[in-house]
């Protein structure tokens, strides 16, 4: 036991003593060099790499999956005013009318196809998806039986036009909002995880460059040599690697600013387009009532007022909804020019006024604003989709250009050391 302790003690001293030579410390500061190298390397590139992700989850799933389940909301409610217009055109309806509705119900279930596709993103959807995928085929029964009885001139139709409606706003359209309420917070989450400031990369670089300094200021005084080339290599290296991540971090948080402000402004347009169509199945809703739609106008001044000031708060945001605030003006004059005809009892002027295709007719200014909406919508979204192909543009590259910076660097650091070492045999 007595020989194994010395044993030991004299290892234990070979060891501190090799520690405190100078061969000694430079082959441990070569060592702490390269880890530190390494280390630096990855824990940046593994951030630049979550920046990424999330600019490709972005781009690939949120904000797709965020215009589909807009489309979701948009094509139901479309399709809900589209079916009151075409019941308030009489027996025979009109064609295009008759078109838009199918078209609608066409792109409410392939939107809805895309958006459970990508159920397992998001499981707290389980329930509305369910909602939707279940009743849109029975809102589409009772529009169709009370098309058959309007066609038949039998009163009952408007019953199950009303039941039809009621089911798409008590069921349908909640389900549609909390579908686009969770697709659209995920935009935001990955435009939070994309656009935040790069501190950990800054502060891991500056680590590096701070140890790689004090390293050749103790070689200067151990040495006397001023400059060590591997280590003004590697410093270089590491500056070059820091400077890289900065510059195209920086662009991301910019494009990621610019691209929250697009997220903003798309989600007020499409929420004032909806406000749009609400209110127009309202003002049609009203008339096929026949004086019992007390309800419906009273939902229709709720969401105009709604609309008003989504259109005000997007006009901050770009100039584009300058021509809809306009078209909503003449809409509203128009639906008091309709709420006149029918509360004095000239339902069938009312009516024409509702459905008519003059300039001062409701349809027409409705069109005319929905259709700025849709121009403005576009823009705004192919503002959003550029910005985000900005910032990825701007991560091109970097992760493994900072692997293989780390990997030249603890290179030209081990380099540097070895030289001085071989001094010392």
């Amino acid at each position: 036991m007595l020989v194994e302790a010395q044993r030991n003690r004299g290892a234990v001293r070979r060891v501190t003593g090799l520690a405190r030579s100078t061969p000694g410390r430079l082959s441990l500061l070569a060592l702490l060099l390269i880890v530190l190298s390494l280390l630096v390397g990855a824990l940046t590139a593994g951030a630049v790499q979550r920046r990424s992700d999330a600019l490709e989850a972005l781009a690939d799933h949120s904000e797709p999956l965020a215009f589909a389940a807009q489309e979701v909301y948009r094509a139901m409610a479309d399709a809900d005013a589209t079916a009151s217009s075409a019941f308030l055109s009489g027996g025979v309806e009109s064609a295009d009318l008759r078109r838009r509705y199918e078209a609608d119900v066409a792109k409410a279930a392939a939107a809805l196809s895309v958006a459970t596709s990508e159920i397992i993103r998001s499981p707290e959807l389980t329930t509305a998806l369910s909602t939707l995928s279940g009743q849109l085929p029975v809102y589409t029964g009772l529009v169709e039986t009370a098309r058959a009885h309007n066609r038949q001139g039998n009163p009952v139709g408007a019953a199950y036009l009303r039941e039809a409606s009621t089911l798409m706003r008590d069921q349908l359209l909640p389900a549609a909002r909390e579908l686009y309420r969770v697709e659209n917070g995920d935009v935001v989450r990955d435009l939070g995880g994309a656009g935040s400031l790069p501190w950990l990369e800054f502060l891991l670089g500056v680590l590096a460059l701070a140890v790689l300094v004090f390293a050749q200021r103790y070689l200067t005084r151990r040495t006397n040599r001023v400059f060590n080339p591997g280590l003004v290599v590697a410093t270089a290296l590491t500056a070059i690697s820091l400077l890289w991540v900065l510059a195209a971090s920086l662009v991301v948080v910019y494009s990621a600013s610019a691209s929250r402000n697009e997220a903003t402004l798309v989600d007020l347009l499409a929420r004032a387009r909806i406000a749009t169509l609400t209110a127009r199945g309202d003002e049609t809703l009203t008339l096929v009532a026949r004086g019992s739609g007390a309800a419906y106008e009273a939902s229709y001044v709720e969401v105009d007022k709604e609309l008003g000031d989504l259109l005000v708060r997007s006009r901050g945001l770009t100039p584009k909804v300058e021509e809809a605030l306009e078209h909503h003006e003449q809409w509203q004059q128009a639906h008091r020019r309709v709420r006149e005809a029918d509360d004095s009892g000239d339902y069938t002027t009312a009516v024409a006024v509702a459905l008519g295709r003059d300039p001062a007719g409701a349809a027409t200014a409705f069109d005319e604003l929905d259709s700025d909406l849709v121009d403005a919508i576009g823009a705004a979204r192919a503002e959003l989709t550029g910005a985000i192909g900005r910032a990825r543009a701007g991560l091109g590259g970097a992760v493994p250009g900072v692997v293989v910076l780390a990997l030249l660097a603890a290179a030209a650091s081990t380099f540097g050391l070895w030289q001085r070492l071989k001094e010392y045999r």
